[in-house]
C-alpha cells in the first residue's frame, strides 16, 4: 500500500514541476512585457499632401511618373502659362497707358492751378482798385459842401467806386470758377492702384502655373498625363514626405503609464524582419473613437476595433514613434510593423 502511494507521488512530481515552471515563465513574460511593452498592431506612417493646382489650365509638362522619388524644388508639372502671360502683358500695358494719361492730366491740372492763381491775383488788383475808389469818394464828399470840388467830380468818383466794386465782384466770381475748374489725378491714381493689383494677381497666377516639389518626397496615386485639363483645388497626385518616417503602434491603455515622448523604441518591418530600426516616441494619442453606445466623435479620431466583443478588453491608443534612420527602400506608408518600447531608457539611451 505504501509502495503504491510512493509510486503515485513519484508520478505527480513532473506535473507539479511543470505547473511551477509554467507559472514562473508566465510571471517572467508579464514582467518582461511590463518593462518592454510590444505590439504587432503597428504600421508605417509618413505625412502626405495632395498636390493640387492653384490655377486652371491644360497640363503641358509632366516630367514625373508614379512612385518616383523627387527632391525639393524639382518640377512636378506645368500648366499652360500663355493665358496668364497674356493677362500679365495686358496689365502691364494698361499700367503704361495709365501712367501716360496721369502725366498728361497732371499737366492740365497744373495749367488750371496756374490760371486759378492768376485769377486770384486779378481779384487782389480789383480789390485794391475798389478800395482806392471808395477812399477817394469818401475824401471828396465832405469837400463838396465846402466848394473845394464840384458835384461832377463827386459823381465821377462815385461812378468809379461803383465800377471798381462791380469789377471786384466779377473777379471774385471768376476766381471761384477757376478754383472749381481745377480737377486732379486722384481718380486716375486710384485706378492705377487697381491695375497694379491686377498685375500682382497675374504674376502670382503665372507663378502658380509651375508646380515644384515643396520637399523631398515620393509621388503616389498619379493617374493622369500631359494634356489633361487641371482644375483648381482638384488633386493631381499625392506626395509622401520622405524626410521623416514614423511607426504608429497601438498599445493597450494599461501599458501607457510608463510611456512618454522621448521613450526609446525598436521597430521591425514585416517586409524584412531581419532588420530592426531605432526610434523615439514622438507623441501619444489623447483620443480614439469608442465603439460602445453609438457615440460618434467629430474630428476624425482614429477608430480601433476591439477583437473580443463579449469580454471587456483594454482600449488601445496610437503611439507615434519617430524612426531615427529609416531605409528609404523599405519604408512604405501602411507597411505592417512590430514596435517594442523601452521605458527604462531616456532619449540618450541611458538607464533611468
Amino acid at each position: 500500500m505504501a509502495t503504491t502511494a510512493r509510486k503515485t507521488s513519484t508520478k505527480q512530481w513532473p506535473a507539479i514541476v511543470l505547473v511551477v515552471v509554467t507559472i514562473l515563465l508566465l510571471f517572467f513574460v508579464i514582467h518582461l512585457l511590463d518593462r518592454s511593452p510590444r505590439t504587432d498592431d503597428a504600421y508605417v506612417y509618413a505625412d502626405t499632401i495632395d498636390v493640387v493646382p492653384e490655377v486652371s489650365g491644360r497640363i503641358v509638362e509632366l516630367p514625373v511618373r508614379d512612385n518616383q522619388a523627387v527632391k525639393q524644388g524639382d518640377l512636378l508639372f506645368r500648366i499652360d502659362p500663355r493665358p496668364y502671360e497674356q493677362a500679365l502683358a495686358r496689365g502691364q500695358a494698361s499700367l503704361v497707358a495709365l501712367d501716360r494719361q496721369i502725366e498728361l492730366t497732371q499737366r492740365t491740372v497744373n495749367a488750371q492751378q496756374y490760371n486759378a492763381q492768376s485769377v486770384r491775383a486779378a481779384v487782389e488788383r480789383s480789390r485794391a482798385a475798389a478800395a482806392q475808389a471808395a477812399d477817394t469818394l469818401h475824401r471828396m464828399e465832405p469837400l463838396l459842401s465846402q466848394g473845394y470840388v464840384s458835384a461832377e467830380d463827386v459823381d465821377r468818383a462815385r461812378t468809379a467806386q461803383r465800377a471798381t466794386a462791380a469789377e471786384l465782384g466779377a473777379a471774385q466770381l471768376q476766381a471761384q470758377q477757376a478754383t472749381a475748374a481745377v480737377s486732379g489725378v486722384d481718380a486716375l491714381v486710384a485706378q492705377r492702384a487697381v491695375v497694379m493689383a491686377d498685375i500682382s494677381i497675374a504674376e502670382l497666377n503665372l507663378e502658380y502655373a509651375t508646380v515644384k516639389a515643396p520637399f523631398d518626397g515620393r509621388i503616389v496615386a498619379l493617374k493622369t498625363s500631359t494634356g489633361q485639363f487641371a482644375s483648381v483645388l482638384k488633386p493631381i497626385f499625392t506626395l509622401i514626405d520622405t524626410r521623416q518616417w514614423y511607426v504608429v503602434a497601438n498599445f493597450r491603455e494599461t501599458e501607457l503609464k510608463n510611456i512618454r515622448p522621448g521613450t526609446r523604441a525598436t521597430v521591425y518591418l514585416m517586409s524584412d524582419t531581419r532588420r530592426h530600426f531605432q526610434g523615439t516616441v514622438d507623441s501619444i494619442s489623447y483620443g480614439v473613437a469608442p465603439d460602445e453606445g453609438g457615440l460618434t466623435l467629430p474630428g476624425g479620431l482614429p477608430r480601433i476595433q476591439r477583437t473580443i466583443n463579449w469580454v471587456h478588453v483594454s482600449q488601445r491608443f496610437p503611439v507615434k514613434i519617430r524612426v531615427d534612420h529609416p531605409d528609404p527602400a523599405l519604408f512604405r506608408v501602411g507597411t505592417s510593423a512590430v514596435a517594442v518600447l523601452h521605458p527604462e531608457h531616456d532619449k540618450n539611451g541611458e538607464r533611468r
